[in-house]
């Protein structure tokens, strides 16, 4: 169960949050490879102007995102392209566009599935990343959820996160190019 606080964090630019959410009933919202593809284009869709992706891991009835919040001068860009009033504050975008992301996933899965009502826990869970040490034990956590929940013997083949996207990103070919140091291989 998440902690009360989980549930009123607010958003701030250039900040890193854990942000997860299951199923109102705990029943399944992902029912086929088209339900996970249209997830994340849904997601990209809605939130990224606002926000970056640095992880994620989507199972049957819940997610994980880590994600962090662009820069104030993104928001503004955002907002003015976007028409929304200039008064509203980092957490009140976001706030919106997650809320934005959410219906539409529910509207249509509804529609696929034949089925009426909310299909998320609201409010939606979000806990700020404070240090380095939090963020990496939780971009392992993100990863590991399919095995920890046994729908995985390995969590390395689950189709569904982040992790193959990451590794082919990081290989230390690639670090040793972006930090222009010599990086010893894994």
């Amino acid at each position: 169960m998440a902690k009360t606080e989980h549930y009123y964090t607010k958003f701030e630019s250039e900040k890193f949050y854990h942000i997860y959410n299951r199923t109102v009933d705990r029943k399944l919202m992902f029912k086929n490879d088209g339900n996970y593809d249209f997830f994340l284009r849904r997601f990209e869709q809605y939130l990224s102007p606002v926000i970056k992706i640095y992880a994620y891991c989507l199972l049957g009835n819940h997610f994980h995102f880590l994600i962090k919040i662009r820069s104030s001068a993104d928001l503004t860009t955002f907002i003015k392209l976007s028409n929304l009033p200039q008064t509203k504050s980092t957490h009140d975008i976001v706030s919106h566009q997650f809320r934005k992301f959410f219906q539409s996933y529910a509207m249509a899965f509804n529609k696929q599935q034949n089925r009426i009502g909310t299909l998320f826990q609201t409010p939606f869970k979000r806990v700020a990343v404070t240090d380095e040490s939090y963020f990496t034990r939780l971009v392992y956590y993100i990863h590991a959820n399919p095995q920890v929940h046994g729908l995985v013997l390995d969590y390395r083949k689950w189709k569904w996160s982040s992790y193959h996207k990451i590794i082919q990103e990081e290989t230390p070919a690639k670090l040793e190019k972006k930090r222009s140091v010599k990086v010893v291989p894994w």
